[in-house]
């Protein structure tokens, strides 16, 4: 595994992408992404939202909405591996273990494939949380083939 950070461009090309490149962020989860999360989504579940309510459920307190946690890698995607340019194609996901408030996700793409043909990268993803897997899933990413030329 090659640990890279963000691209001086925003983003890597597909010709700069092979298999074994990864990238890793720390997200802090907060009651305040957690409520920002379920406005922008529409998804006002108790479990997320009512410590009366959650307490009473198997998780015996709240948790982060399993999207919230699976954004996080979108957002490595976006803006580290592949970065600015690349577009989610599909993805799959499994949730292992709850997110709480107060955690701190440890997200991590790596590079599985490149199609050159397709313009296509398949991304591995996983989310954990004080070294526990929490989530998991394959992402597909079309990436661009060349930089967009800077605007004078």
């Amino acid at each position: 595994m090659e640990l890279v950070t963000t691209h001086p461009s925003g983003g890597y090309i597909l010709e700069e992408l092979h298999v074994g490149m990864a990238a890793e962020k720390i997200i802090h989860v907060t009651e305040e992404r957690i409520r920002l999360f379920a406005e922008a989504s529409d998804d006002f579940n108790p479990v997320h939202l009512d410590e009366a309510f959650a307490s009473k459920t198997a998780y015996r307190g709240r948790i982060a909405h399993g999207l919230l946690s699976a954004s996080f890698g979108s957002a490595v995607v976006g803006t580290i591996l592949p970065g600015a340019g690349a577009i989610y194609l599909s993805q799959t996901l499994g949730f292992h273990l709850p997110v709480r408030i107060g955690d701190d996700v440890v997200v991590r793409i790596s590079v599985v494939s490149v199609d050159q043909e397709s313009a296509r990268v398949e991304l591995n993803c996983e989310g954990f949380v004080d070294g526990k897997l929490i989530m998991d899933g394959v992402a597909l990413v079309r990436v661009p083939r060349r930089r967009r030329p800077a605007k004078d």
